[in-house]
Order: C-alpha cells, then sequence, then structure tokens
C-alpha cells in the first residue's frame, strides 16, 4: 500500500485511471508498422545500411506524400485568399481572383483567418446544395442541412456521437463492413457502441449482400439495440463500387429494420472500372419514391482529401443530413459550435471543388487537364496492381473497381503462421513487419481493417507515382516468393 505522502506523488493521471474507452481504441493505418517505418527513415539518414534507400509509404491514402501534384487552381484560389494582395497580382487568372474575391467576402473581416458560422460558411453551404443537386440530377439539396466539418472523418464521429446512447443490453449497435476503414472500429470504441461487422464477399468483389446484412443485425439484437448501418462506396480498403440494385436493397433493409444510414461516399470521383459507376444513396432513395424519401433517416460524406483533389492536409469536409428530426437538427448544430467551425481554408477549398471553373473561364482547360490526368493515372495504376498481383502465387486480388487501395488476399504456409505466433504478432502483421524490414515498404495488415477468421491480406494504396509502383509491386511479389520459400 503506498504511503498518505506517495499517494499524493503519483500521478493524477496513469493508465489505470485514463478513460478506459480510449484504451480500447486501434487505428492500424498509423500503428506499429508505421512507427516502425519512422524510425526507420531516421535510420537511413543516420547512414545506418540497409538493404533500400527509401521508405515507400503505402499505408494512408496521402495523395500529395506519394508525390501528386496539386490541382493548380485550387492552390491559385487559397493563395489568393490567404494573401490577398495577391489579388492586385496579374500572375494570376481572373476566374481566381473572381473566386478569392467571393470567399473573402463571406468571411470575417474579408480575412481567412476569422471564425466562421459553426455550420459553415453560408455561401460555401449553398454551393455545395447545388453541387449535390447537380449530381444527384435535379433533386433538391438545402443549404441548412448541408454541414461543413474537418475532413469526412469529423462529421462521421459527430453523427456517431449523436446516434450512441442506452447501457448494457440497449447500447447503440452500429453496423460496418468488414473489411472496414478502422475510423469506424476507433470511434465506436471511443463512445463506448457495440460494433456489429458485416462481411463483404470478397468471392464476389467485395459485394454487400442483403442477407449478410440480415444475420449480422439478428445475431446483434441479442445484446445490443441496432441503430445504425455504415456503408462505404466506393469501399475502403476494398475498393469495389456498389450497383445500383444493391444501393436499393440496403435501403429497403434499412427502412425495414428502422435503422439510420451512413453513407461514406469521399472517393465519388474515383471510379475506374468498366460497368462501374458511382450512384449516390441520397439520389437512389430519392428516385425509390417518398415511401422511402421522406422516412428513411440518413447522412452522407464528402471530403476533400480524395478523389483527384487529394488535399488531406486542408482538413476540408461535408455531410448533409436528410428527414433528421428538427430538434435533433438543432442539437446537431448546438454539438458543432462547441468547436466553433471547421477550418476555413478547408472550407475554402471545398468551395472549389463544389464550384470548380466553367467552360467559359480562363483556369477551365488547365483545371480539367489536370483533374483527368490525375484519375486517368489512378485508374491506369488500378489495374496494373490488380494485374500484377494476380500474377503471384500465392496473392489474390480483386479488380480495383474505384477508390485508392487495393486489398489482395496472401495465403501464408502454417510455419510462417506458427513463427508469428511464437514471435507474438498477428501473421498478416508479421508479415509486413517482415516485409518493412527487408524491402523499405510499409502496408497495412489486413488484421488492422478485419477480414475472415483464417483468410490475410493487406492493404496497400495505388497513389505511388506509376513507375515507383511497378517497383513496389515488384519488390512485393519478389519478397512474398522468398518468404513462402523460407516457410514452406
Amino acid at each position: 500500500n503506498l504511503t498518505n505522502h506517495e499517494q499524493k506523488r503519483a500521478k493524477v493521471l496513469t493508465l489505470d485511471s485514463m478513460n478506459p474507452n480510449v484504451k480500447r481504441v486501434e487505428y492500424a493505418v498509423r500503428g506499429p508498422i508505421v512507427q516502425r517505418a519512422v524510425q526507420i527513415e531516421k535510420e537511413l539518414k543516420e547512414g545506418v545500411k540497409k538493404p533500400f534507400t527509401e521508405v515507400i509509404k503505402a499505408n494512408i491514402g496521402d495523395a500529395h506524400a506519394m508525390g501528386q501534384k496539386p490541382i493548380t487552381f485550387l492552390r491559385q484560389v487559397l493563395a489568393l485568399c490567404s494573401y490577398p494582395e495577391l489579388l492586385e497580382d496579374n500572375m494570376f487568372p481572373e476566374d481566381a481572383k473572381k473566386r478569392a474575391r467571393r470567399i473573402l467576402e463571406s468571411c470575417g473581416g474579408h480575412s481567412i483567418g476569422a471564425y466562421s458560422a459553426s455550420q459553415g460558411i453560408e455561401c460555401i453551404r449553398q454551393d455545395v446544395a447545388r453541387y449535390i443537386e447537380r449530381r444527384d440530377g435535379g433533386i433538391p439539396s438545402s443549404p441548412d442541412n448541408i454541414y461543413l466539418s474537418t475532413g469526412a472523418s469529423d462529421a462521421i464521429v459527430t453523427m456517431l456521437k449523436l446516434l450512441v446512447c442506452g447501457e448494457g443490453r440497449s447500447r447503440t449497435g452500429v453496423m460496418i463492413s468488414i473489411p472496414q476503414y478502422p475510423l469506424y472500429s476507433a470511434a465506436l470504441a471511443d463512445l463506448g457502441a457495440v460494433q456489429i461487422s458485416y462481411y463483404l464477399d470478397e468471392d464476389k468483389c467485395w459485394s454487400l449482400d442483403v442477407a449478410e446484412l440480415r444475420r449480422a443485425l439478428n445475431a446483434a439484437r441479442q445484446h445490443c439495440n441496432p441503430r445504425v448501418l455504415c456503408i462505404i462506396n466506393p469501399g475502403n480498403p476494398t475498393g469495389q463500387v456498389q450497383s445500383r440494385q444493391c444501393i436499393e436493397d440496403v435501403i429497403r433493409f434499412a427502412k425495414e429494420e428502422h435503422l439510420f444510414l451512413m453513407a461514406d461516399e469521399v472517393y465519388q470521383d474515383n471510379v475506374y472500372a468498366e460497368g462501374c459507376k458511382f450512384h449516390s444513396f441520397k439520389k437512389v432513395l430519392f428516385e425509390m419514391g417518398p415511401e422511402y424519401s421522406s422516412t428513411v433517416e440518413m447522412a452522407s460524406f464528402h471530403s476533400t482529401s480524395k478523389c483527384y483533389m487529394g488535399e488531406c492536409g486542408f482538413r476540408g469536409g461535408y455531410m448533409e443530413v436528410i428527414n433528421m428530426d428538427p430538434e435533433v437538427k438543432a442539437q446537431l448544430t448546438k454539438l458543432v459550435s462547441v468547436r466553433l467551425c471547421p477550418p476555413v481554408p478547408g472550407q475554402a477549398l471545398l468551395d472549389l471543388v463544389v464550384n470548380p471553373p466553367q467552360p467559359d473561364e480562363p483556369s477551365y482547360t488547365t483545371f480539367m487537364k489536370e483533374r483527368t490526368a490525375v484519375l486517368a493515372a489512378l485508374a491506369e495504376k488500378a489495374r496494373l496492381t490488380e494485374e500484377t498481383f494476380n500474377t503471384v502465387p500465392g496473392i489474390t486480388c480483386n479488380p480495383v473497381q474505384g477508390a485508392m487501395y487495393t486489398f489482395p488476399r496472401i495465403t501464408l504456409p502454417q510455419k510462417a503462421i506458427d513463427k508469428a505466433k511464437e514471435e507474438g504478432q498477428v501473421p498478416d502483421m508479421y508479415y509486413c513487419m517482415r516485409l518493412l524490414e527487408e524491402e523499405g515498404i510499409c502496408l497495412v495488415p489486413g488484421s488492422g481493417f478485419g477480414q475472415r477468421e483464417g483468410t490475410f491480406h493487406f492493404r496497400m494504396t495505388i497513389l505511388p507515382p506509376t513507375e515507383k509502383l511497378k517497383v513496389v509491386l515488384q519488390k512485393i511479389r519478389e519478397f512474398h516468393l522468398r518468404f513462402t520459400q523460407e516457410f514452406s
């Protein structure tokens, strides 16, 4: 037992006395593998000899970090907003200046250094609403239903916060796809909610099946109160694009089972495969008629971090809420006001994404050329990745239909599985650690996203420049053959 004096000296905040929910949070995309990768980079700088000269980080969807160039128009307008004196300079096109002036006029003191309204700058929310209307073929969208956010992540966490309540068996259950993006499992752990896992079908290109949703829901009803269904489309980490039929089935299911829908659509411009097309949940919901469009409650999310922009660091995003109880909406507005407002440069950037240069404006040609080039390169890299992986014995890879990741399945020899257990590691974590140490390639093990029992995967971004990606794929191929040989 501690004496009185020692008790006073002990720290107030210890592992035993801290919030237990936070300890349950895991986020593989920046987990132990990445920490080791950073360490290795330091070692390389200090001149430690390695079998490689650089660490290639294919662990996170960070386009600019992997060499993607910013879109000129976006950065011109942001430069003008940040330093308005440049509006006098004639090196900037007139349409960029016009956008900057409009954004600055909507800022307090004409500065993006001022706080904005908590829900986001009014004229930007209007632009977002118009963008959604155009995207969905004229289905109306109201700026009042738009909440700007610090990337999509912030809005997703805020929405979950509103939805989670109850104790014990009445605790809110949230359905998430497995494999999932670990923001979801992390947020649920943090909020003390119950995670309900539904599995995507790897044999059918990671498709979603309503029978599987029903299975997961019925099993969960024994121990919690399922209220929320989260969908990621296009998929992360799995890169699938949902068919229109599938989306209709999901909406019917949500209505029947009285679930709140959360549609994470941050990769909506990243669709590459023949015959695949992005359908927004909102558009499908409204096309199914008032029986659905006036009852199903939903929030959908978009971000400036993905698509052709890749502007992750600006933390811009939005959420649109549909059929939300007006009293709850007042509570949502209150909750976001506690954080004052999302970063204003991120809001400005979002405005340019939803309101890009038009055909009669000077920046249009360059903008379209750059946008098309980025998306075409991603489509090419998606194809290259799938084809290369499928030539390696022991690796199978579904088509990368969309988003910016591939989630190939790896067959590991039993001896490797045993060796990993000896080392106290999950087998695909052991595999990825070895790959990092031997080849300098940083991937995330499938266990960080969830996967069917007895299967192993890794997630890799398709973001490295094409030539570097070819090197990465070749190195993974050689490593896999060597690893399999070693443990055969």
